[in-house]
């Protein structure tokens, strides 16, 4: 008898867990895209994520380079050390990613830039908003040979 209670109770827990998982991920994935008033009908693009040790940028653009949409993590709201967060980036990129579908993007190549923590988190929220990855390039700029060395000390 009290074997069935407690099959019972754990049962009710994992489908309240299972309903709260499915609520949060229907609200990333069932967000409403409306159509832009004056939509560009451009249907793939680029997006050039930017994360550095303290921001992180996002910008999607056309083929030929003209920005559609972008975001940083300073305008939605993000204040000191959580700009540079992988929540903030996710946002970030729900930002400016809602704005881009809206003039009609689907498929998307991705150029990320610099060592920050939101790397790997913009991606993902990429991925969830439901735009095609084509491909992702990793354009971080290294130096070859570096910088100038001091001038050599005299005895």
């Amino acid at each position: 008898m009290s074997e069935d209670k407690d099959n019972d109770t754990k049962a009710a827990i994992t489908e309240g867990k299972n309903e709260k998982a499915s609520s949060l991920f229907d609200d990333v994935v069932d967000t409403a895209v409306r159509k832009a008033k004056k939509c560009k009908n451009i249907t793939k693009g680029i997006c050039n994520i930017l994360a550095t040790f303290n921001n992180t940028k996002v910008s999607f653009a056309s083929p030929n380079g003209s920005i559609i949409s972008w975001a940083s993590s300073g305008k939605c709201n993000f204040r000191g050390s959580r700009k540079s967060t992988a929540y903030a980036a996710q946002m970030v990129v729900q930002d400016a990613g809602k704005v881009a579908m809206s003039h009609g993007m689907k498929e998307v190549s991705i150029r990320i830039k610099g060592p920050g923590m939101g790397r790997d988190a913009a991606i993902r929220a990429i991925q969830t908003l439901g735009l095609i990855v084509d491909e992702i390039v990793d354009v971080t700029p290294i130096p070859h040979n570096g910088c100038r060395p001091r001038k050599v000390r005299r005895p």
